[in-house]
């Protein structure tokens, strides 16, 4: 499989409100972002597909990788590069049956070392690992230690993605931990406001 831009860098998660497509354009060029994920909890389809197809052509403007979170069938209608799966979201089988072979599906395994391994098993492109710090977005979240990504690191043969607390300032612990994208929400698009 070959990827114009590898998981790695700063993996842009885009904030839970409505669509400020000049916001994001900007921190795609400020930070040269290799990854943007689209999520939008929202029950609305409509506005979905309009947000996601608008953040599908800047994407393919600036050549960044464009992840649709937890919805396959958004993936597949809007031809995202792929698809980020929450462990309660649809399999990676099937997201791989109705995106194809070409498509990155991510994965997300909080603290499990368990999960990141059955997911490589099962085809996925990457997983993402967290919190390794304090989140704002989900205060809730178990906390990964770093150890645990350097220890997962040796024997995973997929990026990691490391999320929750990561901002410009600690990022480089994060990667030092053995990460190869750092996942950012708050930190890229709060101070812009």
């Amino acid at each position: 499989m070959v990827f114009n831009k590898k998981i790695s860098n700063i993996y842009a998660v885009t904030p839970n409100t409505f669509l400020n497509s000049a916001l994001i354009k900007r921190v795609i060029i400020e930070h040269q972002i290799s990854i943007l994920q689209y999520r939008h909890k929202i029950n609305d389809d409509n506005i979905k597909l309009k947000e996601a197809y608008a953040l599908r052509l800047l994407c393919l403007e600036y050549n960044t990788l464009f992840i649709i979170n937890d919805d396959i069938n958004l993936a597949e209608k809007i031809h995202a590069d792929g698809v980020h799966l929450g462990k309660d979201d649809d399999s990676i089988q099937q997201a791989r049956q109705q995106l194809g072979d070409a498509a990155i599906i991510g994965m997300s395994c909080y603290d499990n070392i368990d999960l990141a391994l059955q997911a490589q098993n099962q085809g996925a492109s990457y997983v993402a690992f967290g919190a390794l710090f304090d989140s704002n977005t989900k205060p809730n979240a178990p906390y990964c230690p770093f150890s645990l990504i350097t220890k997962v690191k040796k024997i995973l043969n997929i990026p990691i993605v490391g999320i929750g607390g990561i901002d410009l300032h600690n990022q480089q612990q994060a990667f030092d931990a053995g990460c190869d994208a750092v996942a950012m929400i708050n930190t890229l698009f709060k101070k812009h406001h």
